[in-house]
This record gives structure tokens, sequence and C-alpha cells, in this order.
């Protein structure tokens, strides 16, 4: 999942929500600070209300990530969409393809929730705006143990670039991914897979139902949205 897939169960809890993107903005931030589950759990009962809602969105993100890359739909799709980019980027044989099509399935499912209501990244940047970073970061220090005083910075600029919403134009999506590929040291992607995207954003709308249905079978994310929740374009 990526972010507005993580947060949107946990509006009404805003530093919950907030929690749910700490492991990501730490890998930003420093990829060798981990927001580790057993640690997050240690102060799931901590006397700071903040500190045990940040702790429970970290928490939230793990298990998410659990049962949603282990689904049957995540597994397949990510498989072909990895087929169709080495046929898009002939000779690449290496972990890029897997990789892209991985981070792309998680774009994706944020990019619909956008495309169906927009407000709902407009809510999402506005609860983050009303939060302090600097609380946000404190709380972060105190779970992971190794302080940092760069993540409030990298949330107030998540804030200020709002770069979800580029997820619903292809052109800047592309671009958006590039900026992955040079974090982690992988070659861009050419122009080109700009033209393919659209027939991957087909196939994982075939199973997002699938995507976001954990193996209790309760989905939390069908009546959060003005639109219901489908599998259709």
């Amino acid at each position: 999942m990526n972010f507005l897939s993580h947060a949107l169960p946990y509006f009404d809890q805003p530093f919950k929500a907030a929690g749910t993107a700490v492991p990501d903005w730490l890998s930003v931030v420093d990829r060798k600070i981990r927001a580790r589950r057993r640690h997050a759990l240690l102060l799931a009962n901590d006397e700071d209300p903040h500190v045990r809602d940040v702790a429970s969105g970290i928490i939230q993100h793990v298990d998410d990530d659990q049962w949603f890359h282990a689904t049957q739909a995540f597994v397949e799709t990510n498989l072909t969409l990895a087929v169709q980019l080495r046929e898009q980027l002939p000779g690449d044989a290496g972990f890029r393809p897997t990789f892209v099509g991985h981070i792309l399935i998680e774009i994706l499912l944020d990019a619909f929730w956008i495309r169906e209501d927009s407000s709902v990244a407009d809510r999402y940047y506005g609860l983050l705006s009303d939060l302090s970073s600097e609380k946000i970061q404190a709380c972060v220090n105190k779970i992971t143990g190794k302080p940092t005083q760069n993540l409030a910075k990298t949330i107030d600029r998540f804030i200020e670039i709002r770069f979800l919403y580029d997820y619903v134009d292809n052109d800047k999506l592309l671009f958006r991914l590039n900026q992955v590929m040079s974090r982690v040291g992988l070659a861009a992607l050419p122009p080109h897979i700009g033209d393919w995207i659209p027939q991957a954003s087909t196939l994982v709308e075939s199973r997002r139902i699938e995507l976001l249905t954990p193996p209790s079978g309760e989905s939390p994310f069908s009546s959060l949205v003005s639109k219901p929740l489908t599998g259709e374009q």
C-alpha cells in the first residue's frame, strides 16, 4: 500500500494516520532508521497519547503490508506487470521490472482514490498540516530509539510538494517513478513507459477489490469515498 491507502481508514485519528506514513518517510530521511513493529508495540500504551497513536499507525502500516503483499491478487498482478515491463525494456532481466511493478500497484491504488474524489487527498494533506511535524518527529524518535532531526523537515516538504496529486497524470507519475529509481540506485525508466502505464492501470483496476481486501474478507475502504469501490473503469 501507499500513503493514502494506509491512512484512509484513520482520518478521524490524525496522529495514527500520520503514523502510517512513518516507515515510508524514514526510508527517505535515513534508511538506517527503521520503524519496527516490535519497537512500536513497546510504546503502544505510552502515557503520551500522541506517541501511542503514532506507534499504532506504524503497527498498522506493517500489518497492512504483511497481508497486502501476501494476497494472490498482488503476487499475480506484480508478476504480470514485471513480464510486461520486460517486454517494454528488452534486455532488462534484473530486479527493476519486479520492483517497478510492486511500487506501481501501490501508487495506482492511491491514484484511483484521488481520481474518484480529489477531496480525499485534500483531507489527507489537511490533517497532516494541522499536526506539528516536530511532535511527530519527537514521537518517532522515542519509538525508534535512533533520533533524527530531519524527519520534521521531510514531513513539511511532503506536505508542501503534494506529489500524490501527480499520480493521476501519466507523465507526472512516470517522473515520480523515476525519482524513486534514483533514490534506490536503479536506472531511470525511458519515456515510452508512460505509454504503457494506462495498460498497467487497467490491470490493477481490475484487481482493485481483491488487492484491498484483507484475508478476513472485510474491506475497511469501501465506504470511505463518495463513490462505491468497484473494479471497473
